[in-house]
């Protein structure tokens, strides 16, 4: 008798799949996503059969899925090619190298054990957008499939492919000494080698791999993560320290003095950096930047653009390549480089090569390139509980809240709210320059909240209070991850 098929509606998100392992899916369940993706991908590429890299993360589980997802891509008709214990940005990169079709690879990123996921894309440096999922979670939960006979192939030695691609293109001549944390994630195995390989001396924290992550999440936004990587960059006296997340395509950025730099900030500093290179070129950030953007001196002087975007990897990877942007930064620490600096997808290791060749290029510490920017206080990213089936909704609402507060000129804190952008949940600004965000989260049973003021920051605060109060009345709202 068979077993029965457990795959939760929920898991698929708005541009990879999510699921908590047995509760929400079960093993027949990632077949079932296998045989969908495969089915897709002869539909939208015209092949019957379509050549697929397959990856996995260093999860306990993720092998056995990774198994029961090339199995269900076989009875398709897809070719699989298995590049084994991978990166995200790994599995993109094979793509072009090996110029395959389409590419599945299993990872839970950043969340929590017990998690597992996949990400997928067709057209080579993108991942699935919002509709591409609608059209996967159809095929997959009606079991409208494809029958045909696939191949497998194993391709070994990938990893120092990858590895090489990226040192050959990036040695740097300034020996920068940089911290290298990886919260015993899958990065850990290849962020220390080609960092060194560049010209940097490493030192290493959390890079062992260890699925059970015992001392935190492998997560650049995550306090516990920053604040270890800062202890040690001042404990070393190093340069720089670098914070990657579980597969590899985030990171994030400690300065010389142990100070936590918002990856949007280092993503304004890189664009700078760019800008007298490649001038009148657009650049891509995500709602929950820096306003800095848009009024930065030393990129209105050389002509560029910034194009403020929905938050989300495949959102802005998708804007950059649709606009021929050179490059994307979301807060979160996704960076995406566009030609003739990278293929559009994002790779949390070349995002810290860029850091490195900023520090290459000038005579000077990071602490002294961050302060050049204008001061402004920024929080952390902000996640309360909120149920899948709820968040969108409740979003929906405060929009309309905030719609009319600035409407009726209700003041907050003594300020109007001036501007609503409403791309992404709602990101509404106030007369000194002052914003906060409440949109979504794209990937948990969660919504995201940030706020950022130039002034000060008890006003960053009192916009978090503001945003707290409203969220608290709809009775939706469950414990945050963590609060300023």
């Amino acid at each position: 008798m068979s077993k029965e098929i457990k795959i939760d509606p929920y898991g698929f998100r708005e541009y990879d799949a999510r699921w908590l392992y047995e509760k929400d899916i079960n093993k027949e369940g990632i077949e079932n996503l296998g045989k969908g993706l495969g089915t897709q991908i002869i539909k939208r590429t015209k092949q019957n059969n379509p050549r697929v890299i397959v990856g996995h993360d260093y999860r306990s589980y993720s092998e056995e899925i990774k198994s029961a997802l090339k199995k269900g891509l076989l009875t398709t008709g897809c070719f699989v090619e298995d590049i084994g214990l991978s990166l995200s940005p790994m599995v993109y990169f094979a793509q072009f190298n090996l110029n395959a079709d389409a590419v599945a690879m299993v990872t839970a990123s950043h969340n929590e054990n017990g998690w597992t996921g996949v990400k997928m894309g067709i057209k080579k440096g993108l991942t699935h957008a919002p509709d591409e999922m609608k059209e996967l979670k159809e095929i997959t939960l009606n079991k409208n499939f494809s029958k045909g006979f696939g191949s497998e192939k194993q391709i070994d030695n990938f990893k120092e492919i990858y590895e090489n691609d990226l040192i050959s293109k990036n040695i740097i001549s300034k020996k920068i000494k940089a911290v290298v944390a990886c919260g015993n994630g899958t990065a850990g195995i290849f962020a220390p080698n080609i960092l060194r390989g560049i010209g940097c001396e490493v030192i290493e924290l959390d890079c062992e791999l260890d699925w059970t992550f015992p001392k935190y999440n492998p997560n650049p936004e995550d306090l516990k993560m920053l604040h270890e990587i800062a202890r040690v960059v001042k404990e070393n006296n190093a340069d720089i320290g670098f914070g990657f997340d579980g597969d590899g395509d985030r990171v994030g950025v400690i300065d010389n003095k142990g100070i936590e730099i918002y990856s949007d900030k280092i993503g304004l500093l890189i664009a700078r950096n760019l800008s007298s290179k490649h001038k009148g070129s657009k650049f891509v950030v995500d709602v929950k930047s820096t306003g800095l953007y848009a009024k930065d001196q030393i990129l209105l002087k050389n002509n560029c653009e910034t194009i403020y975007w929905k938050t989300g990897h495949s959102h802005i990877k998708r804007k950059v390549n649709y606009e021929k942007a050179l490059a994307g930064f979301e807060k979160s620490g996704h960076f995406f480089f566009n030609q003739p600096l990278g293929y559009g997808y994002d790779d949390g290791i070349n995002s810290a090569i860029h850091v490195c060749h900023l520090l290459n290029n000038q005579n000077k510490t990071m602490s002294e390139i961050i302060n050049e920017l204008p001061k402004t206080y920024q929080s952390p990213t902000m996640a309360p509980f909120c149920k899948d089936e709820e968040k969108y909704k409740v979003v929906e609402d405060l929009v309309e809240q905030i719609k009319k507060i600035k409407r009726n000129k209700i003041k907050i804190d003594k300020q109007e709210i001036i501007e609503v952008l409403t791309v992404n949940g709602v990101r509404f600004s106030f007369e000194d320059g002052s914003w906060g965000l409440i949109r979504a989260s794209s990937n948990k049973p969660s919504l995201v909240v940030v706020t950022e003021s130039p002034t000060s920051d008890e006003r960053k605060i009192e916009i978090f209070n503001f945003i707290d109060d409203l969220l608290q009345k709809t009775g939706k709202i469950g414990e945050y991850d963590q609060k300023i």
